[in-house]
């Protein structure tokens, strides 16, 4: 691992809860295996893995107040579900606060809750790898969706997507409409 990332390491794990520091290792993790088997800078996507959650621990008020003092938008199921802005909220901090400066990191941190339609490959990495990291255990198909993951990006996406849609829909949450549009975005792609 290259200085550069250690050095991030050492100062995110002052920001971060203990559990929320091992899902992030898993993720950083995770993502070099995705990059490494689909031809992927593995640095890059170590770095996108390691902040993606840089925001995670902020509180929701504090969250809303930041995205308000950077003039950062707040969508109306963000402030419904503030949560939900410790992916722009971290996007931007990755740039102020870590010094990442390859649009293509912010960008896939940036959209790592909702997906967008036509991710990069960097942006799907971060977003399965997210998913799939050795300490989840409690999503539905995690086995099938682990398994598609090094087969099929594209497939793996859509079926964490559809599997995500299905659970809130039936604990009745609100889903974010870039989630929605994410997933009829691929649901085309796929021809289904």
């Amino acid at each position: 691992m290259n200085q550069r990332i250690s050095k991030m390491r050492k100062k995110l794990k002052k920001y971060l809860d203990q559990d929320r520091y091992e899902h992030t290792l898993g993720v950083m993790y995770t993502a070099a295996s995705l990059a490494m088997r689909y031809g992927y800078d593995m640095d890059e996507a170590m770095i996108a893995g390691l902040l993606h959650d840089c925001a995670k621990c902020i509180p929701s008020q504090k969250k809303i107040k930041l995205c308000a003092k950077y003039h950062l938008s707040i969508s109306e199921s963000e402030y419904q579900n503030p949560s939900l802005l410790h992916a722009k909220l971290g996007a931007f901090l990755a740039a102020k606060k870590y010094h990442v400066e390859n649009q293509r990191i912010l960008n896939a941190i940036a959209c790592h809750t909702t997906g967008k339609p036509n991710m990069t490959l960097l942006d799907k990495i971060i977003y399965i790898a997210d998913f799939i990291e050795p300490g989840r255990n409690e999503a539905p198909n995690l086995s099938k969706v682990r398994e598609l993951a090094f087969q099929d990006l594209d497939k793996c996406l859509f079926r964490i997507l559809e599997d995500s849609l299905a659970y809130l829909h039936t604990r009745d949450l609100s889903i974010d409409p870039l989630t929605e549009k994410t997933y009829l975005y691929y649901k085309e792609q796929m021809h289904l």
